[in-house]
């Protein structure tokens, strides 16, 4: 550990084992060696400090693991969590996409691209071509980097030979961003804000203070509704306009805890999708809304 006091490393251990316990402080710190060297911190105990002050993990360690991926992390950007990981494996495992019959998908709202960017990890080799939307200029920084990290080309003209995903910079409410990605789409995917402030007040501070609030919170502040859900509302007009969805095309949307049939109800109503079905995560919360076209 060169440039670091052995007594400073221990000193801040001790407080990181009160913090979170000895078996959670031990593995963090494995984590955070092994990373040292491809980390901005220059020493371990720049680490240890930056994690005791509340900073995620992932943050300081510069990337999370995403089923077989791993994926860079920056702030602001929303770090992939494992529940949107156990959905998304389950969707991929669901279908099965050739070159002969290909699949597009649209991720609503991408983030560090992890959705689509593991979809084409796992589907066969010119089987897919994904686009990934996000209004922050940060988060289709860091999709076109984790595309890049993860081998998969963001541009291939015809006939596709590899999986493509391009990262998009739009806003949802913008109708012209879908038309210059030439839908009809065959999967829609979306792990959109929909933390209501009351719930987003009461976060720890590792994720209050690091991790952007627009990927959060589930409503603008001049809303009418702060129910969380307004981006369900905006996804379920999104869905309805002509020409979005094949026959027979899926959507996948996460929900929060106790929204899952309220969004069900939304796209059954507003997006006129009758054939929904609910999947719950692997702690029991019921954490995606899935509907056939």
């Amino acid at each position: 550990m060169p440039g670091d006091s052995i007594t400073a490393v221990k000193q801040l251990f001790t407080r990181l084992v009160y913090s979170l316990g000895r078996e959670t402080a031990t593995r963090e710190l494995k984590w955070m060696k092994k990373a040292l060297i491809a980390s901005h911190s220059p020493t371990l105990a720049a680490m240890l400090q930056r994690r005791l002050s509340g900073e995620p993990l992932q943050y300081i360690l510069g990337t999370t693991p995403f089923g077989p991926l791993d994926l860079l992390t920056r702030p602001p950007t929303l770090i992939p969590r494992p529940e949107t990981e156990d959905w998304t494996l389950r969707l991929a495992d669901m279908l099965t996409p050739t070159p002969v019959r290909p699949l597009t998908v649209l991720d609503l709202c991408t983030g560090t691209g992890c959705i689509p960017l593991l979809l084409c990890h796992l589907w066969p080799p010119g089987s897919t071509r994904a686009y990934g939307v996000d209004i922050s200029q940060h988060a289709i920084r860091l999709a076109t980097d984790n595309a890049a990290r993860c081998n998969i080309p963001s541009f291939q003209p015809p006939p596709y030979s590899q999986n493509v995903f391009i990262p998009v910079l739009g806003d949802l409410r913008d109708p012209d961003v879908f038309k210059r990605l030439l839908p009809p789409f065959d999967i829609i995917t979306a792990n959109p804000p929909y933390i209501p402030k009351r719930e987003y007040d009461k976060l720890p501070v590792s994720v209050k203070n690091y991790e952007d609030p627009a990927a959060l919170l589930g409503d603008p502040p001049d809303s009418e509704e702060q129910d969380g859900l307004t981006f369900y509302r905006l996804i379920s007009k999104i869905l309805r306009q002509k020409g979005m969805l094949r026959d027979g095309s899926i959507v996948a949307l996460e929900v929060g805890r106790a929204q899952a049939d309220a969004v069900e109800g939304i796209l059954q109503q507003s997006a006129g999708l009758r054939n929904t079905q609910v999947w719950k995560d692997p702690w029991n919360v019921k954490r995606v809304v899935l509907a056939r076209a």
